[in-house]
């Protein structure tokens, strides 16, 4: 436990998918840096592919490697959802809900003061509570998705009111008192409705929600009142406990995972050089997000339509069991060869953000590269896929951060041309100069450091004086 100089041992227990692992091991490194212990808790396989940290912080940071038990229909190895396709997440969710006695043997261990955990382990309260450990929900989504979602109650079903249709998620809810385009279109939550339903095999995403912020004694989420003053204050309303922002964690430096990475740096940094600044588009859509094959030619078509040059992370499947590899346009590479470059292996996303030839990021919406994207100063073209990505996009469209490209509300579909047509309007065109200039607004709200320090400093000492607020 705690010693007397009030430094506390923190556990943080993130879900199974690197969206989620980055922003809890930044907020591990903040915490780390106040002289504080941490205990990260993952897989092996996971661990080993993080970001290697600063070597400042190997007394702070202690990486606890849990073995992921194996279930049926889950290709081993397989321990991230980067790993598997979208389908075989679900076992994914029931080997990690058998981490159960393993973490609570770590817990007796361990005996830390505090618990920051994901969605996922709905169970962590449960176990915590034999221990007498507090415990805090740490969502890595945005206040506005969370009051979105609404109280754990409606998410466990025992409301009066429920959601059962795909539509009930397309309008904004009734618990929300002011005015708000925050919902999702109908092609979102259909392509993510499992999450809402669960099945026979598995308790649903919503239900683990729930079942997590009704157990925890405190909300922690990755905001700021700056920025979603009254999405927090929704939060605080619908839950009746403590509602905790700590920052929008934007992405710090890490040491270089090793030499052949390096060059491929290399290699990549010569070709950005030789483009003009600001010119090139950056195109990823983060780990988890693959494009069916009719997306990815229209995506290809309109990048080549565009006439910019452009860098392409492109993932063509979802870990070695996915059956489904995904391939450019005939031609596509040949036509584009020296304007565009199609990466197919890792890339160091925020060193190439970062670089003054690029000027602009069409991304899936997923909150921690909106974040990088405004740590560079970078316009957004958003092209939603899965989870929160919707509702993200929903935000940055009301606040003129990002432009999305016009698609079909009802299945998605979306066109070469509407591609090219959003990227030369937010990159180049007079009309989307506000876009490119919002966002350079943000970054002083979302990256400075001293703001970013305070909202960690309001978490400790929560978090330090919480046994003597409850008592």
């Amino acid at each position: 436990m705690a010693e007397d100089s009030g430094k506390l041992h923190i556990v943080m227990f993130p879900w199974l998918a690197f969206g989620h692992m980055i922003p809890f091991l930044e907020l591990s490194k903040l915490i780390a840096k106040k002289g504080h212990k941490v205990s990260f808790v993952s897989t092996p396989k996971n661990i080993d592919r993080l970001p290697k940290l600063p070597s400042n912080f190997a007394n702070q940071i202690e990486f606890v490697k849990l073995p992921l038990p194996r279930v049926d229909n889950l290709p081993e190895n397989a321990e991230a959802t980067s790993d598997v396709p979208y389908n075989t997440v679900k076992y994914l969710k029931l080997a990690y809900d058998r981490l159960q006695k393993p973490f609570a043997l770590f817990l007796e261990e361990y005996s830390p003061d505090w618990i920051l955990f994901d969605f996922a382990p709905y169970w962590v309260p449960q176990i915590a509570s034999k221990f007498n450990i507090p415990t805090a929900f740490f969502s890595i989504f945005t206040a506005a998705f969370m009051g979105y979602m609404g109280s754990a109650e409606l998410l466990l079903g025992t409301a009066e009111k429920k959601r059962t249709k795909a539509e009930d998620f397309t309008i904004p809810p009734e618990w929300v008192p002011f005015e708000t385009n925050v919902a999702f279109k109908l092609f979102e939550i259909l392509r993510i409705f499992d999450g809402v339903t669960g099945d026979e095999d598995n308790v649903s995403d919503i239900f683990r929600f729930g079942l997590s912020m009704k157990g925890a004694n405190i909300i922690a989420i990755r905001s700021c009142s700056e920025f979603e003053p009254e999405w927090l204050k929704v939060l605080e309303e619908i839950h009746h406990k403590p509602i905790i922002p700590v920052g929008q964690l934007p992405t710090t430096g890490n040491d270089e995972i090793d030499d052949t990475k390096d060059e491929a740096w290399r290699s990549i940094k010569n070709w950005l050089d030789n483009q003009e600044k600001g010119s090139v588009v950056y195109v990823a859509f983060g780990s988890e997000a693959k494009p069916s094959q009719a997306e990815l030619n229209e995506i290809a078509l309109g990048l080549e339509l565009s006439g910019l040059p452009f860098f392409w992370v492109l993932r063509t499947k979802r870990g070695e069991s996915d059956p489904e590899v995904i391939e450019l346009p005939e031609g596509f590479e040949d036509r584009t060869n020296g304007r565009g470059v199609v990466c197919k292996s890792w890339a160091p996303q925020l060193k190439i953000l970062s670089h003054e030839s690029v000027g602009g990021f069409l991304t899936h919406s997923g909150w921690s590269s909106v974040v990088e994207a405004i740590q560079c100063e970078l316009a957004l073209i958003l092209l939603t896929f899965l989870a929160d990505q919707g509702l993200n996009a929903r935000v940055l469209e009301a606040k003129k951060m990002a432009y999305s490209v016009p698609r079909d509300d009802r299945d998605g579909s979306f066109t070469r041309d509407s591609v090219a047509e959003s990227l030369r309007l937010v990159m180049i065109e007079e009309e989307g100069k506000i876009y490119r200039e919002k966002i350079k607004e943000m970054k002083g709200l979302f990256c400075d450091e001293a703001r970013q320090d305070g909202y960690v400093d309001n978490l400790l000492d929560f978090l330090q004086n919480f046994n003597k607020n409850v008592s």
